[in-house]
């Protein structure tokens, strides 16, 4: 006897988009949610189901889950290109109305607002990026934006870049930027170094880089608070 009967076969109460018609999006577990994005499921699972072991699989992790590439996700059974491009849509939708938070002319002033401001950028990456926030002669946000990309390990920063856009930007000031996918907080000697020779030319032009904050994970590590600048 089969067991796993169709979405169209549950209870009205029980199938997720009648669900969320009926009760609202909140009632809704993550594996309904992720349900109703892949729309179906497969012959022998419904979509609730498959959505139960693409959870599994990362162990009810949604930080895990939002790390997935296409290729990660046409590993299960049901998910072909169509649907893991659904998915990744909706998690990078997410992530941008994030963006749009408190961003107008948002004066920085600790090195918690610049987490608060990037961390939807680095918080899924399994590479090394670099950003920089620019900021006017008050600490407002005039622009934030990614100057390099790496590999697992390090990424290299250019300053003419990092000035460049700052003089494009007229900027007075900027916040250096970049993540540790290996979730190791300590910055490195490079990072260090960098810090201190970009903060050295910034002088020369009247540009004052204030912060490098390093990004690991849910955590963060500010060399402007650690006197390390």
């Amino acid at each position: 006897m089969n067991t796993n009967l169709s979405i169209k076969c549950w209870a009205e109460d029980d199938r997720p988009r009648e669900k969320m018609l009926l009760k609202g999006k909140s009632v809704l577990s993550d594996a309904e949610l992720i349900a109703i994005l892949i729309g179906s499921g497969t012959t022998s699972k419904s979509a609730v189901q498959l959505a139960q072991e693409m959870l599994h699989e990362c162990n009810n992790d949604l930080q895990i889950f939002g790390r997935w590439n296409i290729t990660d996700l046409k590993k299960f059974k049901g998910i072909g290109e169509a649907k893991a491009v659904s998915l990744l849509a909706a998690i990078e939708f997410g992530r941008r109305r994030k963006d749009t938070v408190r961003n107008e002319m948002l004066k920085i002033t600790q090195a918690q607002q610049v987490f608060d401001l990037l961390q939807p950028h680095f918080m899924d990456l399994a590479h090394e990026e670099f950003h920089c926030i620019f900021l006017n002669r008050a600490n407002r946000l005039i622009a934030s934006k990614r100057v390099s990309v790496g590999g697992l390990t390090s990424t290299i920063a250019d300053g003419k870049i990092i000035f460049r856009e700052a003089l494009m930007l007229n900027a007075c000031g900027v916040i250096l930027a970049h993540n540790h996918p290996s979730g190791a907080l300590k910055p490195s000697q490079q990072d260090v170094t960098l810090t201190k020779e970009c903060k050295k030319f910034g002088e020369l032009i009247g540009l004052h880089v204030l912060d490098h904050v390093i990004f690991a994970e849910n955590s963060f590590f500010s060399l402007a608070e650690n006197d390390m600048m």
